[in-house]
């Protein structure tokens, strides 16, 4: 259960459930609802209680700030029929914590020490906002912070343990494999006799940015057999699927491409239109990247292609700053230029406005990778339905993901 009014009106994504709910499965535990709802304390207490009555753990983020908004403790008080008292370990706790900053206590902070009676401190080793853990004669009721950091802290410290034991005594396993180059439809195909349902490991796909990852979670009575069973089905999607497969986990393409450019001692530059530097941004997010990034050019304009890169002036009049030409001209020129192993460029219509269709629709790009080899060009068409910042997202994965597969001895396109 999340809890605030800016997750209800859609200014803040809840993130905390999606976490919890994995901390939750690898526990061994089976999660009934996710549930969102704004600072209205009826509407909590009306959640609570049902949760009560429906499962045997409640955790709740949210709501436990020190403003008049932050009512999960009203509304858990209400739930339970008890009243608000002030806590002294609560209150020592976050006394204790301006000490150690050598601050004063503002007189509202006060308010987070008042606890439902009967209910006790979740300790709060990184925020001012104690926990809040009632046990109920048949279900237990756990609030967290909604700050993500607080929130994981405390379950690590002090929720986790409790929930595994008192899970079916079942040990969960998670991995992800993560993909790019096939539609989700046809990953699907390719593993589907994995994904019936009731299967232990359960096998799923979720699709975001491009990226379709696939989910395999197993349960055994060991972490030793969950493990051999996910291992297992991880090794199947891997080899059914081939070089589309480029991490686990919270691996990204650059990452991927980071690892491979620095196990083979090369080096990338890139040259850049309609992604404005975003294709060099994602290249160098990944820690050690001077070792293999050198340079980018942002050649937005068709006199920065010439000057900077090279590109004839009668090439972009001949055939248009975005054609496949162009974008080779460019991954030539930033080639020589920056004295790479590799480049890639990108040159393409990101929209909302400048599109010629049929010919040069927005969502049209060319992604360019040069080599000691040669030039490969790519033709992307996206679709106009994409918004200018899923364009640029996604013309940069694919050129990460060309430079991957060429990395990998695989035909980049």
């Amino acid at each position: 259960m999340a809890i605030g009014d800016e997750l209800v009106t859609g200014q803040t994504v809840d993130t905390n459930s999606a976490w919890l709910a994995e901390q939750v499965r690898v526990r061994g535990a089976r999660v009934r609802r996710l549930v969102v709802v704004g600072d209205d304390v009826e509407q909590i207490a009306g959640v609570f209680r049902q949760g009560l009555d429906q499962a045997d753990w409640v955790i709740a983020t949210g709501g436990l700030g020190p403003t008049a908004d932050d009512l999960t403790r009203a509304g858990i008080a209400r739930a339970i029929g008890v009243k608000l008292e002030e806590s002294r370990e609560a209150l020592g706790r976050i006394e204790a914590f301006f000490e150690r900053w050598q601050r004063p206590m503002p007189a509202g902070n006060r308010l987070q020490a008042l606890l439902p009676g009967s209910c006790a401190v979740v300790p709060n080793p990184r925020g001012t906002a104690p926990g809040v853990w009632y046990r109920g004669p048949r279900s237990q009721l756990v609030a967290l912070p909604g700050v993500p950091g607080e929130m994981k802290a405390m379950f690590a410290d002090s929720v986790a343990a409790s929930l595994g034991a008192a899970a079916s005594g079942r040990v969960g396993v998670v991995r992800r494999v993560n993909t790019f180059g096939l539609p989700e439809a046809v990953v699907g195909e390719a593993i589907a006799d994995l994904m019936v349902r009731a299967r232990n490991p359960a096998v799923g796909t979720t699709a975001s940015g491009g990226v379709i990852s696939i989910r395999v979670v197993g349960a055994a009575d060991s972490a030793a057999e969950a493990e051999a069973l996910v291992a297992a089905d991880v090794a199947e999607v891997r080899q059914r699927l081939g070089s589309v497969v480029f991490g686990d986990g919270d691996e990204a393409l650059e990452h991927a491409v980071a690892r491979l450019l620095m196990a083979a001692g090369k080096t990338v530059a890139t040259a850049e239109s309609c992604t404005g530097g975003l294709l060099a941004k994602t290249l160098t997010d990944v820690p050690g990247s001077s070792a293999y990034f050198i340079q980018g050019y942002i050649t937005y304009s068709n006199r920065a292609k010439t000057a900077l890169l090279g590109v004839p002036a009668d090439l972009l009049e001949l055939h248009g700053a975005v054609s496949g030409e162009v974008a080779e001209a460019m991954a030539r020129g930033c080639r020589a230029a920056a004295g790479t192993d590799f480049a890639l460029a990108t040159t393409g219509i990101a929209g909302p406005d400048g599109g010629r269709p049929p010919e040069r629709p927005v969502g049209l790009v060319y992604v360019a990778l040069a080599d000691a080899a040669g030039v490969r060009v790519e033709r992307l068409l996206l679709g106009a339905h994409l918004s200018r910042a899923e364009i640029r997202d996604r013309a940069a994965k694919v050129a990460r993901n060309m430079l991957r597969l060429s990395l990998l001895g695989w035909p980049a396109a």
